[in-house]
């Protein structure tokens, strides 16, 4: 089962700086992330999600091969391109993976402007490693699956200041 953990930054540019950290943690294999997103809240009040994966576009570049193998069997291989890019586009902006985009969007707006969240659903982590990684980060947690004594030690580690 995944665990998530909602992160709450005062500068709208904060929460990408923890997410890309916790991208190279995962290539060093210290944390098994799910989904990992930042949703903004520009000055305007407006909240915009910058996902970890683009599935539209992922949609559209599957159905575009697609497309073009089944319009070569029919001799109209631009054709089925084509569709095929436009039907996997709209597939792909229909798939909703990982964490929910409306609970996101909620959450976000709740904030005041100016300021970030990085949502987070990890499948697994190497606790200890990723706190120390994570330390002096800022941040106020809001809402977690965690115990309540594992959120205490995180956000303990976030308030703490790197010696």
């Amino acid at each position: 089962m995944s665990t998530l953990v909602v992160i709450g930054y005062e500068d709208k540019f904060k929460a990408e700086e923890v997410r890309l950290m916790l991208l190279k943690m995962q290539k060093d294999y210290l944390i098994d992330m799910e989904d990992a997103v930042v949703a903004v809240k520009d000055d305007t009040g407006k909240v915009k999600l910058h996902q970890m994966v683009n599935m539209t576009a992922a949609g559209a570049i599957s159905g575009g091969f697609w497309g073009s193998l089944i319009g070569l069997l029919f001799l109209n291989p631009i054709l089925g391109l084509a569709v095929g890019a436009t039907a996997g586009a709209v597939s792909g902006a229909l798939t909703d993976l990982g964490i929910d985009d409306k609970f996101m969007k909620e959450l976000a707006s709740t904030l005041k402007n100016g300021s970030s969240v990085l949502f987070v659903l990890v499948r697994k982590a190497t606790p200890d490693k990723v706190l120390e990684e994570l330390e002096g980060t800022g941040g106020k947690i809001m809402k977690t699956s965690l115990s309540h004594n594992e959120e205490a030690k995180l956000q303990e580690a976030l308030s703490d200041a790197k010696a």
